[in-house]
């Protein structure tokens, strides 16, 4: 019999690094955000070459440094813990949590936006369709629960499917761009890339992109999964980086050289441009297939936030700041199941919600606009770490030198906070702005509110888990509870 009994339940290591890299690629690079910005015009352009230097790029620093000094499983839970404390851990780990379950829902709408082209022509107006929008995106979120569910062993082909069917219709949009542009020329003017004179709309796509450019911090939260996290991690973060970059500017110029940006759908963006370019060069064939390979994309989005983000409430129910059920890991698939589950829940209550007094592509900009805010919270404590750090340690423990998390973290923590306040402008596509600021402010205070709940309330009743010990009775070596 061992010594010694961990009490703390255990997770698979499945995850290699070519793995992580298509898990990035996936979580980072959503499409699905792409088409809301690029409506705003060729401006967008220099917000996301800005975004990348400043957000993106200290961003990579920040995963790669503290994931080095604080590895496990929790990633920005687990980070504003260790640095600031267990308050701001779980503020930081709840926001991000809550934000999937506004994201989450953003995925499967898209989901349906994408996937009525597969069906051939003449179905395309059921995405706008609310009860076939409701059904197939509950549907798919109930799909997705399940594959993650039996676990990542399993769940880790649909991101990776994801991740090819993502490089796939990535590929063929800006291949079809390059063409199109070589054969007739742009449809956006050299004016489209100057500020506006209106620039409101625009400043609610950097918080968006913002928002897009974050993911590099998932694979962290799942750090007890993947193999040797401190020799994968760094290099998976770099090449996972790049790609996304690129794969961003490509797919945005391509909507507007395409397009042009007062003709883009939120929702239908990518296959529009897609469908359109595709028959003026005579392949219309390729529309069905690369909706196909673009709703793999959307699915593998799905399931990596889905399943990365509800390892937040399985570390928080052990730390007994939730209920301690969250924290119980499946008997057979070892999989954080119960988080899962009510992640599911409340994503398909609030898809019933924004339904109920929302079309579909404005309820698809009320969700992101609000998951945009929570999202970028754990990011002010990602880069405020790197800062304390930065002047508090000696920097022997760290991966880089004190002026480098100096100026990432500042760089970062400046953006972030940009990000957030920009994102309070409406989109376009938002036709009542009383109601926008009503939901995005109460949304706000409702999560940031229910998260103090938990911690203060609930967290005071928290009982001190059973030490396990060594006893020996009967000169037999037997387990027992202090």
């Amino acid at each position: 019999m061992p010594d010694k009994l961990d009490s703390q339940p255990h997770l698979k290591r499945v995850l290699g690094r070519g793995d992580l890299v298509l898990l990035f690629v996936v979580a980072v690079f959503n499409l699905n955000v792409v088409p809301s910005i690029a409506a705003n015009g060729g401006v967008t352009v220099w917000l996301w070459i800005g975004s990348l230097i400043l957000f993106f790029w200290p961003q990579g620093i920040a995963v790669i440094e503290l994931a080095h000094r604080y590895p496990g499983e929790g990633g920005v839970y687990l980070w504003a813990k260790e640095v600031f404390g267990d308050f701001h851990g779980f503020l930081s780990g709840w926001c991000y949590w809550t934000n999937n379950m506004l994201y989450v829902p953003t995925v499967m709408l898209y989901f349906v936006g994408v996937s009525v082209y597969v069906l051939g022509g003449g179905h395309q107006a059921l995405a706008d369709n609310k009860m076939f929008a409701l059904t197939a995106s509950v549907g798919l979120l109930v799909l997705l629960t399940i594959l993650n569910i039996v676990g990542l062993g399993v769940g880790k082909w649909l991101n990776n499917l994801g991740g090819i069917g993502t490089g796939i219709a990535a590929a063929t949009l800006i291949g079809l761009g390059l063409v199109t542009f070589f054969k007739f020329g742009a449809r956006v003017s050299a004016s489209e890339f100057r500020i506006p004179a209106d620039p409101r709309f625009v400043l609610n796509s950097f918080g968006v992109i913002c928002f897009g450019l974050v993911g590099l911090e998932l694979a962290s939260i799942m750090g007890d999964e993947i193999r040797e996290p401190q020799r994968t991690l760094p290099g998976a973060v770099a090449w996972g980086g790049v790609l996304s970059g690129l794969l961003y500017i490509g797919a945005t110029l391509t909507l507007l050289i395409a397009v042009g940006k007062n003709d883009i759908s939120v929702l239908q963006g990518i296959v529009q441009a897609v469908s359109h370019m595709a028959s003026e060069v005579g392949v219309g064939w390729i529309v069905a297939p690369f909706a196909l390979m673009l709703s793999f994309s959307i699915a593998g989005i799905g399931s990596a936030w889905m399943g990365g983000s509800a390892r937040i409430p399985f570390v928080a129910g052990l730390d007994s700041y939730m209920p301690g059920w969250l924290g119980k890991v499946h008997p057979r698939y070892a999989t954080p199941y119960a988080a899962l589950i009510v992640q599911a829940v409340v994503s398909a209550l609030l898809v019933i919600l924004n339904f109920a007094v929302a079309g579909v592509q404005e309820a698809f900009k009320f969700l992101l606009s609000l998951a945009v805010v929570l999202q970028l919270v754990p990011f002010l404590y990602m880069f405020g770490a790197l800062l304390k750090l930065a002047f508090t340690s000696d920097g022997s423990e760290g991966r880089y030198s004190k002026p480098t998390l100096i100026a990432a973290g500042s760089s970062g923590l400046i953006t972030t906070i940009l990000g957030i306040a920009l994102v309070f402008f409406p989109a376009r596509q938002v036709t009542s702005l009383g109601v926008y600021e009503t939901w995005m402010f109460g949304g706000t205070a409702f999560f940031v509110g229910l998260a103090a709940f938990f911690f203060f309330v609930y967290g005071r009743n928290k009982v001190s888990k059973p030490v396990l010990v060594k006893r020996v009775e009967h000169g037999d070596a037997r387990i027992g509870k202090v």
